[in-house]
C-alpha cells in the first residue's frame, strides 16, 4: 500500500528522488497559510434570490478563485443569501476585487478563433479573411462532423440545420497560408477586426479544455493579465480575448447587448421534431442592435461559409460571455431583427432537453442583476497561519512522544509493536493527505490537525486492546502462540465496534458541521479506517510472528510477557504437557508432578481412587 502510494504521489518523476522534494506537498488552509476570508450578502431587484441563482453564482464565483491557482480555495452558502469565499494567500483588497464584481453576460461578435490542438507551438499572428484561399484551405467545421449551434428567429417548420457543435471543437486542418505547420494551429476570422493590443492578448492567449464539456478552464485569464480584474473582460465597450469549455480560443468584438436586455428565455420542442430550441426574447434597444450586426454577418459571411470558406465560417457567429468566459457561440442563419431569437443545437439531433435546460439556465442567470455586499471581511496574516502550524505539529509530536513513553513503561517489548504501527499510520495518513491535496485539491486546516492528534489516541487504543486481551490470555497460563490467536478473537469485535462509532461519528459531524469541524471530522474518519488498516495488516501479524522468538515466545522478563510479572496462574516458558498422579487411598504417597511444574498438597482420603491427566 505504501510503495502504491508513492508511486501515485511521484508519478512520472518516480526513478527521479531529485524532483520528490515538489510532488510531496500538503495543502494548507486559511488559519495555516494565512488569506482573506470574505462573507458575502446576494441583492436582487426581486428581493432574496432563487436557489437556482445562487447556485450559479457559487459556480461563477468559485470558477474566479480557482483562476487565482489556490487549490485551498472555498465557496460555500449560508443561508439563503449568504456566500462565504476563502481564498489562501491572497490579501483582502484582491479578494474583494474578485468575489465582489456582478458576474456579466454580455453577446459579442466573434472576430478570430484559433481551434485547440494541444500544441505547444507560439500562437501565429491570425492572417486578415482576404488572404484565404478556400480551394486550398480545408474548412475547419467541414473537417469534422461536429457542427454548431445556430441564431434565427423563430419558425415552428423551422428545420435544425446548424452547423457547429460547443462541446464538440473542429480540428485544425491544413491551411493556405505557408507558415503554417502540422504543430503550429491555424488562426481563422479577419485580423483586420483587431486592435494592435488585443492582437497581442491574442497572441498570449493560452486555453485549454474545461473538465467536462460546459465549463471552462479558468487558467487562461492568468496568461492574459485578467486573473483578478474582472474590469478588462467586463467592458462592454471594449474588444476582448476569451476561451470556451473545449479550448477555443477567441477575440471578440464590443458587446452587442447584455444579459439584462434578454427580457425572457424558454425551452422547447421544435414542431415535428424531437429537438429541444431555446427561446430569447431582447428589448428594443437590444432587438435593433442585433439587428444591424445579425444582417450584416448574414449578408457578408453566411453565404460564403455556406461554400465552406474557412474565415468567414467563424466571422458568422455571435459568443455569448459569462464572466468573461464563453460559453457558446451560434452561427446567424438570417437577419433577427424582430428581437425575438431561437436557438437550435448542433444536427443532426440539436439539443436534448438537459442541454437546452442549461443554456437556457446560463442565459436567465445573464439576466439576473445579482450584486454582492461583503458583510465581514476576515484577514490571516501568514505569520500567524505559520504559527499556528508549529502549535498544531508540536502538539502532535508532543502527543506522540506520551504515547510512546507510556507504551514502553507499560509494555516494555510490545512497545516496539506499538510504536511501528504508530509511525506506519503516520505515514499512510500524511501520503494520504499529500494524495488528496494532489489529486482533490484537499487542504489541510488547524481542525484537520486535531483530527490527526485524536487519531493517535484512537489508534494506541486499538493496540491497548488487543495487548491486554493477550496478557489476559496469558495469565490464564496459555503458551504464548495460543494466547497471540486466542486473545486476537476477542479483540478485534471490541476493536471493530469502537472504530466503528468513531467513524460513524465522523461521518455525522462532516454532514451536520460546517467549515472547521467539517475538516475536524473528515480526518477523523480518516485515520479511523487508516487505524483498521494497521491493526489489522500489520500488528497482529507482527506479534505473531514476534510470538514464534526466544525473546517473546520465551516469556523474556523485558519482552512485556514474562508470566511471573503478569501474575500467571502457571508458568509456561517449557510448554510442555505436565500429569498428575493420585496416590490410591491408604498408601500415603504425596502427589507426583512433571518436572516443569511446581509440588502440590498430599491427595486427601476423598479423592477419586483412579488416575486423572490435568492440562494446564
Amino acid at each position: 500500500m505504501i510503495l502504491v502510494m508513492l508511486i501515485s504521489i511521484t508519478g512520472k518523476e518516480t526513478f527521479h528522488p531529485a524532483k520528490w522534494q515538489q510532488q510531496f506537498k500538503v495543502g494548507l488552509g486559511l488559519d495555516l497559510a494565512g488569506g482573506t476570508e470574505v462573507v458575502l450578502q446576494a441583492h436582487t431587484s426581486k428581493g432574496v434570490p432563487t436557489q437556482g441563482a445562487m447556485n450559479q453564482a457559487i459556480s461563477v464565483l468559485l470558477s474566479r478563485v480557482n483562476g487565482t491557482g489556490n487549490s485551498g480555495a472555498q465557496v460555500q452558502q449560508q443561508g439563503a443569501d449568504l456566500i462565504n469565499v476563502t481564498i489562501p494567500g491572497q490579501p483582502p483588497e484582491n479578494v474583494l476585487k474578485l468575489v465582489s464584481t456582478t458576474a456579466k453576460m454580455a453577446f459579442r461578435p466573434v472576430y478570430l478563433v484559433q481551434p485547440y490542438t494541444g500544441a505547444a507551438a507560439p500562437n501565429p499572428v491570425a492572417r486578415p479573411s482576404s488572404t484565404a484561399t478556400p480551394s486550398t484551405s480545408a474548412s475547419p467545421k467541414a473537417s469534422t462532423n461536429a457542427q454548431s449551434e445556430r441564431l434565427a428567429s423563430p419558425s415552428p417548420t423551422a428545420t435544425s440545420t446548424a452547423k457547429a457543435s460547443t462541446s464538440a471543437t473542429p480540428t485544425a486542418s491544413a491551411s493556405a497560408s505557408p507558415s503554417a505547420t502540422a504543430t503550429t494551429p491555424t488562426t481563422y476570422g479577419n485580423a483586420s477586426l483587431v486592435n494592435a493590443d488585443t492582437m497581442k492578448l491574442f497572441n498570449k492567449l493560452v486555453c485549454k479544455p474545461g473538465p467536462n464539456s460546459t465549463t471552462v478552464n479558468e487558467s487562461w485569464k492568468a496568461t492574459v493579465g485578467y486573473t483578478l480584474n474582472a474590469d478588462q473582460y467586463d467592458d462592454t465597450s471594449s474588444q476582448i480575448v476569451s476561451c470556451d469549455p473545449s479550448g477555443m480560443k477567441y477575440a471578440l468584438g464590443p458587446a452587442v447587448f447584455e444579459g439584462p436586455d434578454v427580457t425572457s428565455v424558454n425551452t422547447g420542442i421544435l414542431q415535428n421534431t424531437t429537438q429541444w430550441v431555446v427561446d430569447l426574447t431582447l428589448n428594443g434597444k437590444a432587438a435593433a442592435a442585433f439587428g444591424t450586426l445579425t444582417t450584416n454577418q448574414y449578408n457578408s459571411y453566411y453565404a460564403s461559409a455556406q461554400a465552406s470558406n474557412p474565415d468567414d465560417q467563424y466571422l458568422d457567429q455571435t459568443a455569448l460571455v459569462l464572466d468573461g468566459n464563453v460559453q457558446t457561440a451560434p452561427e446567424t442563419s438570417s437577419p433577427i431583427t424582430a428581437g425575438n431569437v431561437q436557438i437550435t443545437g448542433p444536427a443532426p439531433n440539436g439539443f436534448t432537453q438537459d442541454q437546452a435546460n442549461q443554456l437556457a439556465d446560463i442565459l436567465k442567470f445573464g439576466s439576473l442583476p445579482l450584486s454582492f455586499t461583503p458583510q465581514t471581511v476576515l484577514s490571516v496574516s501568514a505569520q500567524l497561519g505559520h504559527n499556528s502550524l508549529e502549535a498544531g505539529l508540536a502538539a502532535g509530536i508532543l502527543g506522540l512522544l506520551l504515547v510512546v513513553i507510556y507504551m514502553f513503561i507499560y509494555y516494555r517489548g510490545l512497545g516496539l509493536v506499538s510504536v511501528s504501527s504508530l509511525l506506519i499510520a503516520g505515514l499512510l495518513a500524511y501520503l494520504s493527505v499529500v494524495l488528496l491535496s494532489r489529486y482533490q485539491h484537499y487542504t489541510l486546516e488547524l481542525s484537520g490537525i486535531a483530527g490527526l492528534v485524536v487519531a493517535i489516541g484512537i489508534t494506541a487504543d486499538s493496540f491497548i486492546v488487543f495487548f491486554e486481551r493477550l496478557r489476559d490470555e496469558v495469565r490464564d497460563g496459555k503458551t504464548l502462540r495460543p494466547a497471540v490467536e486466542s486473545g486476537w478473537k476477542r479483540a478485534r469485535r471490541t476493536i471493530l465496534v469502537s472504530d466503528t462509532v468513531s467513524f460513524l461519528a465522523a461521518v455525522l459531524l462532516y454532514h451536520f458541521a460546517i467549515s472547521d469541524v467539517q475538516g475536524f471530522a473528515y480526518t477523523l474518519g480518516l485515520t479511523t479506517l487508516i487505524d483498521v488498516l494497521v491493526v489489522f495488516l500489520f500488528t497482529k501479524p507482527m506479534v505473531t510472528l514476534l510470538a514464534r522468538t526466544k525473546f517473546y515466545g520465551g516469556g523474556h522478563r523485558w519482552s512485556g510477557l514474562d508470566p511471573a510479572r503478569l501474575g500467571a496462574k502457571t508458568p509456561w516458558r517449557s510448554g510442555a504437557r505436565r500429569t498428575v498422579r493420585t496416590q490410591r487411598p491408604g498408601t500415603g504417597s504425596r502427589t507426583s508432578v512433571g518436572s516443569s511444574a511446581t509440588s502440590r498438597e498430599p491427595a486427601t482420603s476423598q479423592e477419586p481412587a483412579s488416575s486423572q491427566e490435568e492440562e494446564d
